[in-house]
C-alpha cells in the first residue's frame, strides 16, 4: 500500500492498494450508519463490510450521467433523511466518476456537510473525480454546474477494478492520465507513448505508475489552489469544449472521449498563436489515437457548440477562457480569443 497526501481545505490520503474492502472496513469503524451510494448496474461484493457493527445502507442510482440530476438527489436526501443520518454519520461513493460526483455532493449538502469516502472503480475516476473535492450534479444548461468544493476524508483507489472495465471506458480514462502528462509530468507522455491499450492492460505496475504519476500531479494543483482561483484551472485543460460536446451528445460520449477532443482542439487554438510547436500539437494526436480515443468531432455540430462554451465555469462575464500550454508541462489561459480563431481551430478538428 502507498498513499499520496492532499493538503486542501483539510488533509486526506489517496490510498493506492489491492485490498479496498480492508481499508474501507478500517476506515468506517466507528460509525453509527454509513450509506454506500452505488450505480443500478453495479453489484460489488460486500461481504465483510454488511458484518461490521456500523449501520449499513446499500442506496443504488441510475447509471453514469443520468445520476446526476435533482432527482436524485432529492431521492438520497430522502433516504439519508428516512434512515436517520447525522453530522457523525458517513457517505462512500463505490463506482466511477458519476457516483463520486454525487456521492461528494450529497455528502456535502446533507446537514451541511457530512464526511465522505471515495472508492472509484473506473480509471477516470481514480485520477480526477475522486480527488480534489469537487463535487457535483449536472443542469440542463451544463455539466456540473451544480456544486460544492467538499473534500472526502479518504480517497481509496484499488486497480483490481480496472480489470472489469471495457477497453473503450479504459481509453477514456487515458484521456485524463495523458492530460496531466501535458499539464505537469511528461514521464506520463512517455509511459503512454511505449504502450497500448492491449500492452497497458497487461502490465500492472505500468497502471500502478501512470495512476500514482497522475493523482500526484492532480494533488499538487489542489493543495496549491482548493477553490480553483487560478493554479487549479489547468487541470480543465481540453474540458471547455468537452463538456460543451458531452452536453451536445446529450452524454453518450465518455467524459474522456469528449475531454480528447477537447485537448486537440485546445492544442490547436495554443498552435496558431504559436505558443507550443507543430511537433507538440501533433504528440496530441498521436497519444490519443494510440488509445482508440477520438480527436474530431462533427462540421455541423458547431453552430450548437459555440454557444455552449460560455456555460463552462471558467468563464468570466462574457468572456469564455481556454487552458491553453505554453510548452508541455506549462499552462496559459486565454481569454482573448476571437470568433475567428476559435471557428478556424474547430474547422481543424471537424470531420
Amino acid at each position: 500500500m502507498t498513499s499520496i497526501l492532499v493538503d486542501a481545505e483539510r488533509s486526506y490520503s489517496v490510498i493506492l492498494t489491492s485490498s479496498w474492502k480492508e481499508e474501507l472496513a478500517q476506515l468506517i469503524q466507528g460509525r453509527t450508519r454509513v450509506a454506500v451510494i452505488i450505480s443500478e448496474s453495479f453489484k460489488p461484493d460486500l461481504e465483510g463490510l454488511l458484518g461490521l457493527e456500523s449501520e449499513i445502507h446499500v442506496f443504488d442510482v441510475p447509471d453514469g450521467e443520468e445520476a446526476k440530476n435533482v432527482a436524485t438527489l432529492n431521492k438520497l436526501w430522502n433516504w439519508l433523511g428516512a434512515a436517520g443520518f447525522t453530522r457523525s454519520d458517513l457517505i462512500v461513493g463505490l463506482g466511477g466518476g458519476a457516483i463520486t460526483d454525487l456521492a461528494g455532493f450529497t455528502a456535502a449538502s446533507w446537514l451541511r456537510g457530512l464526511d465522505w469516502i471515495a472508492v472509484p472503480t473506473s480509471l477516470a475516476g481514480m485520477v480526477d473525480a475522486s480527488v480534489g473535492g469537487k463535487t457535483g450534479i449536472n443542469s440542463e444548461y451544463g455539466k456540473n454546474l451544480i456544486g460544492a468544493f467538499h473534500s472526502p476524508s479518504a480517497v481509496i483507489i484499488d486497480t483490481n477494478f480496472l480489470e472489469t472495465l471495457s477497453d473503450r471506458d479504459f481509453a477514456a480514462g487515458m484521456a485524463e492520465v495523458i492530460k496531466c502528462g501535458f499539464i505537469a509530468d511528461s514521464e506520463i507522455l512517455t509511459l503512454a507513448a511505449s504502450h497500448s491499450i492491449e500492452s497497458l492492460r497487461k502490465t500492472p505496475e505500468a497502471i500502478a505508475e501512470i495512476i500514482h504519476r497522475a493523482v500526484s500531479v492532480k494533488a499538487q494543483f489542489v493543495s496549491s489552489d482548493f477553490k480553483e482561483s487560478f493554479a487549479r484551472e489547468a487541470l480543465n485543460y481540453g474540458h471547455t469544449l468537452g463538456h460543451a460536446i458531452e452536453i451536445f451528445a446529450k452524454y453518450q460520449l465518455r467524459h474522456g472521449e469528449a475531454v480528447s477532443i477537447g485537448l486537440v482542439y485546445a492544442a490547436e487554438l495554443a498552435a496558431a498563436r504559436g505558443l507550443i510547436s507543430t511537433d507538440e500539437l501533433v504528440l496530441h494526436r498521436s497519444l490519443l489515437s494510440r488509445y482508440q480515443l477520438p480527436i474530431s468531432f462533427d462540421r455541423q455540430a458547431w453552430q450548437k457548440l459555440a454557444p455552449l462554451l460560455a456555460l463552462d465555469k471558467k468563464a468570466r462575464g462574457n468572456t469564455i477562457r481556454f487552458v491553453a500550454l505554453s510548452g508541455i508541462g506549462s499552462t496559459v489561459r486565454l481569454e482573448d480569443l476571437t470568433s475567428t480563431e476559435l471557428d478556424a481551430a474547430y474547422e481543424r478538428i471537424s470531420s
